[in-house]
């Protein structure tokens, strides 16, 4: 049956014809042109003939609450399809290579920029505080999220916690110290992140969002009983962290408990559960008792918005 949004009907076979007019197309352009629901058009790519699809992005590990097992992969299938998809009819897979090669360019410089513009964040935190001098080699700056996996992306969302539209992915900082740094010293770099994350936020020729935790090396240890959900967060955060910013000597030994505490092979057996559970996802939504628009299958294909917090 053909698929219908804001009175615009079109058939499967409609979609071929339009890669083949105006193709290649993200998912999010042949989303716009076609005027099908999302899902549905996913349907409709995935089991028509004579579609290429190519998908410039990869998938990882994503924790979620509302997941059995917490494991699934990330990103969801709706944001992989309309994001990171390029789709062009079967004859020009060629053209269609090309521009799955162009968008991975692209997100590799998305990914670039945001590490980039975490540095110059934190680096000017840290040049403006007064007892940065006293604990630089007692403190790292770790990023994570998507910045380090390259898919990170500039599609406008909201913030959680104020509705402010951001530029897309967000910037994971976790902030390390020995225990020996002073309290103090602590809560006033805190300070200092929050106000610089509440100016990246609001100033328009940013609208940039920094989730951040500072932490020190006992809690960290703590963390990596990976016991719990919000450890086991936090574990995965330090397992696919990357040095940004301070004391790398903090960041080895964070790395080194990380390995020590066998975090990566946890890390991988998720992803590989989590790797089934989308192959079994998919080939719901693609059978033939799938009910495109129940909420079953919009669980599915959505899953929750990759607004996580960080432990």
């Amino acid at each position: 049956m053909p698929e219908r949004k804001g009175g615009v009907k079109v058939e499967t076979d409609g979609i071929v014809g339009i890669l083949r007019q105006a193709g290649p197309l993200t998912g999010w352009e042949l989303l716009e042109q076609s005027g099908m629901e999302a899902l549905a058009l996913w349907r409709g790519c995935r089991g028509a003939g004579g579609i290429r699809m190519e998908c410039a992005g990869r998938r990882y590990l994503r924790l979620d609450r509302g997941v059995d097992g917490y494991a699934r992969l990330s990103p969801s299938i709706r944001r992989e399809f309309l994001t990171y998809t390029v789709l062009g009819p079967e004859e020009r897979s060629g053209e269609v290579a090309e521009r799955a090669r162009r968008l991975r360019a692209e997100i590799a410089e998305i990914s670039r920029a945001k590490f980039e513009l975490a540095r110059e964040a934190v680096a000017a935190v840290t040049d403006a505080l007064p007892p940065w001098e006293g604990i630089r080699e007692r403190v790292c700056f770790i990023i994570a999220g998507d910045v380090t996996y390259g898919m990170a992306h500039a599609v406008p969302r909201p913030e959680i916690s104020t509705g402010r539209m951001v530029r897309g992915s967000d910037l994971d900082i976790i902030v390390v110290a020995r225990d020996d740094v002073p309290a103090e010293a602590l809560s006033a770099l805190d300070e200092a992140i929050l106000r610089k994350k509440h100016y990246l936020l609001v100033h328009p020729n940013y609208q940039e969002e920094i989730d951040y935790l500072v932490k020190t090396l006992s809690r960290v240890r703590e963390q990596l009983e990976f016991d719990t959900f919000p450890h086991m967060i936090a574990g995965k955060i330090l397992d696919e962290g990357e040095f940004l910013f301070g004391s790398e000597a903090v960041f080895r030994e964070v790395k080194d408990l990380v390995g020590e505490t066998g975090i990566p092979a946890k890390i991988a057996a998720l992803e590989a559960r989590a790797a089934e559970s989308r192959r079994e996802a998919e080939a719901r939504l693609l059978g033939p008792d799938a009910a495109p628009g129940g909420r079953a299958d919009l669980g599915l294909f959505y899953t929750s918005e990759e607004g996580d917090e960080i432990y």
